[in-house]
């Protein structure tokens, strides 16, 4: 009976890890075509007036989605602070610099360094957590940090010094979306995924406005398709992929959740490559093999159980 009883709830954790996983990898495959997209709002939007107004058509749709199903809640002070925190690392620091590193590099050079933030992950979880890090893990992430010099050094000495600065600043970017993912999974099991988002998104947007004003000079009528684009930022990027994810992180770590970025390359250059017309130089193709092939070793870990099973 004990055996049976513990092969059902085995049954259950692995039926639920796996719900955790869907979601998280449906988000990834979400961003994995804003390099794109961003790319193509570009025509009409400079980068930080477009993640203003990204962020401000997701708050409109959580308000809605949270006045629909009557879930409106004002969370603890502490916890609202929290959620402050993580919008504003993972909202608008985070996007103004990866947009502003998507206009100055290529889309499929972006998707590359993005693939790499696991390892990221890995490495700050080691310094603020104390995580162990086998030797496998430690080699796993020198080879992504080695991937993702390959493929800056690669773009500096071929691409110019805008390319240089723009993967320099998609680096700085996954830092940051590093340590939002922290902030994140302090408030995630308290509340509904729509009200973490909710205000996520809304203290973001808050934070977007003022750099979106420094941009005002540069303003034109947009186009229908850079409309288009940035009603699918907005809806699909922004809104369903952070959802998804933070539903994700309820039963994975950072570190695993991120690992799912493994595929943001794969289909961040195929995109790149396809609607785009960009081609990778060897340095980037070398590089990105590595980073993949480093953050594989550098998320290695054992299964974690979900909370409240």
């Amino acid at each position: 009976m004990n055996a049976d009883a513990s092969g059902i709830q085995g049954g259950r954790l692995s039926h639920t890890r796996t719900l955790y996983l869907i979601a998280a990898l449906i988000a990834i495959l979400l961003w994995s075509t804003s390099f794109v997209g961003t790319k193509i709002a570009y025509a009409s939007f400079p980068p930080l007036t477009l993640g203003a107004a990204r962020f401000a058509i997701a708050s409109v749709i959580l308000g809605f989605i949270i006045v629909v199903r009557r879930e409106f809640a004002l969370p603890a002070p502490k916890d609202l602070g929290m959620m402050a925190l993580s919008g504003l690392l993972g909202t608008t620091i985070y996007f103004a610099l990866e947009n502003i590193g998507v206009q100055l590099t290529t889309a499929s050079s972006a998707a590359l360094i993005v693939a790499s933030y696991p390892a990221v992950t890995a490495l700050l979880e080691f310094f603020f957590y104390r995580t162990k890090i086998s030797w496998m893990r430690g080699i796993g992430i020198a080879m992504a940090v080695f991937g993702v010099y390959r493929i800056s050094g690669g773009s500096g000495a071929e691409g110019g010094t805008h390319e240089l600065t723009g993967n320099l600043l998609l680096i700085a970017a996954g830092f940051v979306f590093a340590v939002y993912n922290f902030a994140t999974r302090k408030v995630v099991g308290r509340y509904s995924m729509v009200t973490v988002s909710f205000y996520q998104t809304i203290a973001g947007t808050i934070a977007f406005i003022p750099l979106a004003l420094i941009e005002r000079d540069v303003w034109r009528a947009p186009t229908g398709e850079s409309l288009w684009i940035l009603l699918y930022l907005g809806v699909f990027c922004s809104v369903a992929a952070f959802m998804l994810y933070n539903y994700g992180l309820r039963g994975l770590t950072a570190g695993t959740a991120m690992a799912l970025m493994n595929f943001v390359p794969i289909f961040g250059v195929a995109l790149s490559i396809i609607l785009l017309g960009e081609t990778l130089r060897p340095g980037d193709w070398i590089g990105g093999i590595i980073v993949i092939l480093g953050v594989v070793l550098s998320v290695r870990e054992r299964p974690k159980k979900a909370k409240g099973i």
